[in-house]
């Protein structure tokens, strides 16, 4: 029997791979068990750590590891923390295969262990880049030279890699896994998804927002979130808007969130389950903010998005994504431009490059039929490679 370990600390990277924990956990010939860390059993970001019992799934460890300080020394203690009471536990199921996605400290964590511990391990969504220069890139970056595999979401990926040194044997292009969950859910009516927002709310033509702080931009986080929203307001538009996640400068966007909370136009949460989230989303006028999900989810829909700031800049994208700097002025800009006939018009005929939500079972099969066992060693001198 294979065991495979794959390690989850917060709401995001546990949806986007879900589906795939799915199908390997139905599989007789594979133990799956999942490291679950940081904001996974936080209170502030929910304990989502319930989410996961709730979906079934074997917990091999749960490693209390966030620091939620809201300061730039906070991610690289708990990146230790969790480094340190993880080696142990991991030693001893000691799995033939780590999984871990995305470009936060955990896949560090994952990657030092699958190389320390001579285990193999895959990165799923490497060779992506962002040119807002958040940690994050450079992280994912360092996390692909430690990792024995990747999965990336399209050939752009592939080729970064392979300029990183990385060799083609070690790299499947699958397309995006976080879109098959994202595709095969049922899309309800607006009056079904108007069914699931609170009483004493005035939301009709709701946008989403998710706002999450930058580095570059941590100082300004709160006038940048605000700036959104009173855009929002003078286009006449309602919203609903998602806490922030755990990187240095939320405080300042939940300082804000207190000031509007009882505004009537906004709806602010902390965690939805997927079905109400998914439901609400895709019945949404547009998206703001500065999450991946404009990047990689809205284009199947389709549903228009607005970047705002540094964040995912540069990144490969759709038609659907429009990018606009922190102020207000280009804020409610890109709101006009994104509900002009024209931009509603493309919108209708356009494709997401990441895929058509049928990676999942790819990348089972890959799982399933492949001794990563045999790639565990990299020798390769990137001097000597074409």
């Amino acid at each position: 029997m294979k065991k495979i370990l794959a390690i989850t600390t917060i709401r995001s990277d546990y949806d986007l791979m879900s589906g795939l924990y799915r199908l390997l956990d139905s599989d007789a010939e594979i133990e799956l068990k999942l490291l679950v860390a940081g904001a996974h059993l936080s209170f502030t970001y929910g304990n989502t750590v319930d989410l996961i019992k709730k979906d079934g799934f074997g917990i091999l460890a749960e490693i209390e590891s966030l620091i939620d300080s809201d300061s730039q020394k906070a991610r690289l203690k708990t990146a230790s923390i969790m480094l340190q009471n993880a080696v142990d536990v991991v030693a001893s199921w000691m799995p033939d295969l780590i999984l871990y996605a995305g470009d936060r400290e955990d896949v560090l964590v994952g990657g030092m262990l699958g190389t320390f511990l001579n285990i193999p391990t895959i990165h799923f969504f490497g060779g992506d880049h962002e040119k807002d220069g958040h940690a994050d890139t450079v992280v994912r970056h360092a996390t692909s030279k430690l990792s024995t595999f990747h999965v990336v979401s399209i050939d752009q990926h592939k080729q970064r890699l392979l300029k990183m040194g990385e060799s083609a044997n070690r790299i499947f292009v699958a397309g995006s896994i976080a879109l098959d969950k994202f595709v095969s859910h049922r899309s309800g009516t607006l009056e079904e998804a108007r069914r699931l927002l609170p009483e004493g709310k005035k939301l009709d033509g709701y946008a989403m927002v998710i706002y999450h702080p930058v580095d570059q931009e941590r100082a300004d986080a709160g006038v940048c979130f605000e700036n959104i929203l009173l855009a929002l307001k003078k286009s006449g538009i309602p919203a609903i808007v998602s806490y922030p996640n755990s990187d240095p400068g939320n405080h300042l966007i939940i300082e804000k969130i207190a000031q509007y909370e009882n505004d009537p136009a906004f709806w602010f949460y902390k965690n939805l389950n997927r079905e109400t989230f998914l439901s609400l989303y895709k019945q949404a006028r547009f998206l703001i903010g500065n999450s991946s999900s404009g990047i990689l989810e809205a284009a199947s829909i389709p549903l228009g998005a607005i970047n705002v700031g540094l964040r995912q800049k540069g990144r490969y994208c759709g038609d659907n994504v429009l990018f606009c700097d922190n102020s207000k002025d280009d804020i409610e800009k890109s709101v006009s431009k994104l509900l002009s006939d024209v931009f509603q018009r493309n919108l209708a005929e356009i494709k997401n490059p990441y895929g058509d939500g049928n990676s999942c079972k790819k990348v089972y099969e890959l799982i399933r039929t492949t001794d990563f066992s045999q790639l565990l060693k990299k020798t390769e001198d990137p001097l000597e490679m074409n």
